[in-house]
């Protein structure tokens, strides 16, 4: 048997495709390849780097989908399932909206690959494959799986190791998907196995993928204690109330942390008290709002540098506040800054209230829509309109990443200048990652290219009333992929699609 793992592109500019050239490893789908018994043969293809060979023969495909790759991956479905090849779905996105996903797919697998994904193969070799598999969430890659790295042979991916410590988090932004998925939970890999996995990859510079990765901020000591004698770089997500624990923040420093990325949301007290972003106030109570003054103080103390990420368009934030967020970056010389418009990830806290006030756009499914460009508003703002939030994210965007900024950031000789390695680090990606921001700026979600362009009057200009459903935006997909009839031949009938209940997991992602 033969089992074809693709890990989906976003999609294309109207001028021409898009190749990410910052493009990490796909660890899920490394993880997945070591959970399918060893009898059988895994290949696995980037659609963000290399066509897919569609015609090559293979028994099973398996997509691993985020939000922003769910349409290119239902046209990649499309396109094996015409040559009839069966497809399986997992990931978040099949976990969020398990109805739609469904429908482009032969099966669905909601949970944690660790416990079931076997289970699927076997169901498989007998002919008897499920429309629905349900797995419960838990530890990572528990029991010291170790991802099939080979995979990545000649990929071209960047030289850092993607390893997963921890999943979930424990607070409730209510932007935040991970916080659904996971239900406030967070799961802790044995320090002995990541151990044995870090010392089994040959890189130095390693990237730990958790949601966040100090959530159990105890159980975070013992691993950082046991990573010191490997002696290796990393970096990773973490959250400001880390800074609340000084201890902690020397365990970082001496682990070989460089850095983290780090969720400042926003500057502006009343967005980050309504997005209910407890960690930016944990420990601030005798202090009070001083625009995380101290916070980052303390990281810079600890010679960390900061991947800043601000998500902007709050019921509370102005265009003057948004044009703030970006002298306060600045002011603060942070390695990276990442200006994102504000996205309703559907089952959100956040989705749920827009939509009930009406102010959502692309008819409540932009990640659908052909009209959508990435990090383009799909809301209706409160001080501003979606153009007017669009255009002043993406101003922030481009004045961080011009070279003159980057050269302007560079001399904190607490942080980028502390060291060699932080040094290069900062003059290796900061251009790179300015390079891929300016590149995915407006693009199209999948590659079906449109038959005529946006009209004036189309649906990301109208409200979306719930009350209407989703079914205008599915046509419009189903048919841009020559699908109309995808209902009849799917592996899940209507009935089944409606019976399916959502678990707080990552799928396969």
């Amino acid at each position: 048997m033969k089992l074809t793992l693709i890990f989906p592109n976003i999609g294309f500019h109207e001028h021409g495709d898009y190749t990410d050239e910052g493009r990490m490893e796909p660890l899920p789908l490394s993880v997945l390849a070591a959970l399918t018994p060893p009898d059988v043969e895994c290949v696995m293809y980037d659609d963000r780097m290399e066509d897919i060979p569609f015609d090559e023969p293979t028994d099973l495909v398996a997509i691993s989908i985020e939000i922003y790759t769910a349409r290119r991956s239902y046209e990649i479905a499309a396109q094996y399932r015409e040559r009839g090849i069966p497809v399986v779905f997992g990931g978040m996105h099949v976990t969020l909206l398990p109805e739609e996903a469904s429908k482009f797919a032969d099966s669905i697998y909601i949970g944690d690959a660790e416990t079931g994904w076997a289970g699927v193969i076997e169901d498989f070799k007998r002919g008897e494959l499920k429309p629905v598999y349900h797995a419960p969430v838990g530890v990572p890659q528990e029991g010291g799986i170790i991802p099939k790295r080979e995979l990545y042979a000649d990929k071209g991916y960047l030289p850092l190791s993607l390893l997963q410590y921890t999943r979930g988090c424990r607070f409730a932004c209510d932007f935040c998907a991970v916080s659904v998925y996971f239900e406030r939970k967070n799961y802790v890999r044995a320090t002995h196995e990541i151990i044995k996995e870090i010392e089994q990859q040959n890189r130095k510079f390693l990237f730990f993928v958790d949601d966040n990765f100090l959530s159990d901020q105890q159980r975070a000591k013992e691993f950082l204690r046991a990573l010191i004698p490997l002696k290796v770089k990393w970096v990773s997500q973490a959250s400001l109330d880390m800074t609340n624990d000084l201890e902690l923040m020397d365990l970082l420093a001496r682990s070989g942390c460089l850095g983290n990325v780090v969720g400042f949301e926003s500057i502006v007290p009343e967005s980050v008290k309504s997005m209910k972003k407890a960690p930016n106030f944990i420990g601030r109570k005798e202090i009070g709002w001083d625009r995380y003054e101290k916070q980052v103080q303390i990281l810079r103390d600890h010679h960390l540098q900061t991947w800043a990420t601000f998500t902007l368009g709050h019921d509370s934030d102005t265009l003057e506040s948004i044009e703030e967020t970006h002298q306060f970056a600045m002011e603060n010389k942070f390695c990276f800054a990442a200006y994102n418009i504000l996205m309703p990830y559907p089952s959100t806290p956040l989705y749920n209230r827009l939509r009930d006030e009406k102010r959502l756009l692309y008819g409540g499914k932009w990640w659908m829509h052909p009209d959508y460009r990435f990090n383009h508003a799909s809301f209706i703002p409160k001080n501003m309109s979606p153009d007017e939030l669009t255009e002043a994210v993406w101003r922030n965007r481009d004045r961080w990443n011009r070279p003159s900024s980057i050269f302007k950031r560079m001399w904190d000789f607490k942080t980028h200048m502390s060291s060699i390695t932080r040094f290069l680090l900062y003059l290796s990606y900061n251009p790179l990652y300015a390079k891929e921001t300016l590149k995915k700026q407006g693009m199209l979600f999948g590659l079906t290219k449109r038959k005529e362009k946006p009209r004036p009057e189309s649906i990301d200009q109208t409200t979306w009333d719930p009350a209407d459903g989703y079914v205008p935006v599915d046509d419009l997909f189903m048919s841009g992929i020559g699908m109309e009839s995808i209902g009849a031949g799917c592996g899940c009938t209507d009935t089944q699609a409606d019976s399916v209940e959502t678990v707080s997991i990552s799928g396969l992602g």
